[in-house]
């Protein structure tokens, strides 16, 4: 097996202590999740001059919420890496959209913690950031391994379907903070 994909399939991953800082150590995503250690990841949210929201559906095959919608971009920062090249990064591999750090606003960090089964737990601090979305949607070209779909959403119904319980279970369960949040960040750009 080629180290390439190795590095497809598992990831080295800093770990964090349960306020975010860096602890100084590392291991293998794999071993994170199966510890519930907490580690850092990036969502990137898009939205567009006319008030949408870019969401992807997760990929049918994903280890966790698969086929729920989702933030536009989301992955884990690899071990060493800084948050805003691996935020650039993610936003190129899962809708082919080559962007800079400087197209990045940064809204802040959550600590998200879901226990998917005995021996699988995401524990991660989320850095979110913003950024608007200059081409249409046909123009991205979604990861095929990791993103079952891309829909663009106004910002009004998102807030309701993200906010209430009757439409929630089509959500990945962020909760309802780290939804009003990024509602509330969005609407002040519009």
């Amino acid at each position: 097996m080629t180290y390439q994909l190795f590095k497809a399939m598992d990831e080295l991953v800093d770990i964090l202590d349960e306020n975010g800082k860096p602890t100084g150590e590392f291991c293998l995503k794999s071993e994170a999740h199966r510890k519930g250690l907490f580690h850092p990841t990036v969502h990137v949210w898009f939205y567009t001059e006319q008030g949408e929201i870019l969401i992807q559906q997760r990929g049918k095959d994903k280890a966790t919420h698969p086929l729920l919608w989702d933030v536009s971009v989301a992955g884990h920062v690899s071990s060493g890496e800084k948050i805003e090249t691996a935020a650039v990064r993610e936003v190129e591999e899962e809708i082919g959209l080559d962007i800079t750090e400087d197209d990045l606003e940064r809204i802040g960090t959550f600590k998200e913690i879901h226990k998917i089964s005995n021996n699988f737990t995401d524990a991660e601090f989320h850095h979110v950031f913003l950024s608007e979305l200059h081409v249409p949607l046909h123009d991205l070209t979604k990861q095929e391994s990791e993103v079952e779909a891309l829909g663009l959403i106004a910002v009004r119904q998102f807030a309701e379907e993200t906010l209430d319980l009757v439409y929630s279970a089509k959500y990945v369960p962020h909760g309802t903070d780290y939804y009003k949040s990024i509602i509330q960040e969005i609407k002040k750009r519009l």
